[in-house]
């Protein structure tokens, strides 16, 4: 078995340094800190659209240094566009317990680190084996498709995740460990692809239970998303445009929205607009379908409103500074 095992994991790291994505911006200048940044936004998200995001992000907040003062809503505005904005919010809470716990030093053992939020068994796995370059194992999407399929596990049986992570950490070597962890991922995003693996090109193909067979795409039956209604009032004089901090724990959360109402209807807290117009869209979150109505009011000049709702007159140069939802940032870098 160990002649097995040392041979799978040879293989991987062998073809990660002849095939392996050494051009992703997160695998230049590694640092425990860098990782992290990049583990987080490629969780439930695709490379090509954390890439920009990454940079963009490490441009402003390069180090542990950088981001120690930094505050929620930086992060959430360079998030904006990202989704899960939880995420942003684990980026936050993390980096002051580091800060707070750890004398500013990123944690360097598997208890530390997944006592941060945000961080768990696989993520902090990919810190401690890419960062430290300690033998620990992962299994995020890519790797849970390679091995389970390498060794034929039935993911429908209920302890599957159990046997992945045995075999994940009977695999995992202890030599060459940034190669394979490195490695095992990119066989898995670039190869062992969900419906057309190219087992040919596969570096465990001559080992693996399953290569060459036709992969049955078992297609579930789509449920349909919720649906809700909301309606938005987004007032606004010359470049100035008034919004709302979502304070509510759910979808948006921390995030500045225009007035939300419960429907189109005359409001109080607003005066009569010099001009009004409406826009209706949808736009889709992964758990939930919104059918979006928004007012857009015009305005002399800002009004005082009366509310215990967070509120700011925001000047449209300063919108990039706090954190949005995307369709609401695109609905005010359209207005004219």
């Amino acid at each position: 078995m160990e002649a097995a095992t040392n041979i799978f994991s040879s293989s991987i790291y062998s073809w990660y340094e002849k095939h392996g994505r050494k051009d992703l911006p997160w695998r230049k200048n590694i640092t425990p800190y860098s990782v992290w940044i990049s583990e987080i936004m490629l969780q439930q998200t695709q490379v090509k659209t954390v890439i920009p995001f990454y940079e963009r992000f490490m441009k402003k907040f390069p180090d542990l240094n950088a981001i120690s003062d930094a505050s929620e809503e930086e992060i959430l505005a360079l998030w904006t566009g990202l989704g899960f904005y939880r995420r942003a919010k684990n980026i936050f809470a993390a980096k002051e317990i580091v800060k707070k716990n750890f004398d500013n030093n990123f944690p360097s053992t598997f208890d530390e680190l997944v006592s941060l939020p945000g961080i768990g068994k696989s993520t902090a796995g990919a810190i401690l084996s890419i960062a430290y370059k300690k033998s620990f194992p992962i299994l995020d999407a890519n790797v849970k498709r390679v091995i389970s399929r390498h060794d034929k596990v039935d993911l429908s049986e209920k302890k599957s995740d159990n046997k992945l992570w045995q075999l994940s950490d009977l695999y995992t070597p202890n030599k060459k460990i940034f190669e394979y962890t490195q490695g095992i991922m990119d066989v898995g995003a670039t190869v062992c692809s969900i419906k057309k693996p190219t087992c040919i090109e596969c570096p465990v193909s001559k080992t693996c239970k399953t290569a060459f067979e036709e992969i049955k795409v078992i297609r579930k039956s789509k449920k349909e998303k919720p649906q809700r209604e909301i309606f938005f009032k987004l007032a606004h004089s010359n470049n100035k445009f008034l919004l709302f901090k979502k304070n509510s724990k759910s979808f948006w959360e921390s995030l500045w929205v225009p007035y939300e109402d419960e429907g189109i209807k005359n409001d109080k807290i607003f005066k009569k607009p010099l001009k009004r117009n409406q826009q209706k869209f949808n736009h889709a979150l992964s758990h939930l379908d919104l059918m979006i109505t928004i007012e857009i009011f015009e305005y002399k000049k800002p009004f005082k409103i009366s509310t215990n709702r967070e509120h700011q007159w925001i000047c449209r140069d300063e919108i990039k500074n706090y954190g949005l939802p995307k369709p609401i940032k695109l609905i005010i870098d359209n207005h004219v």
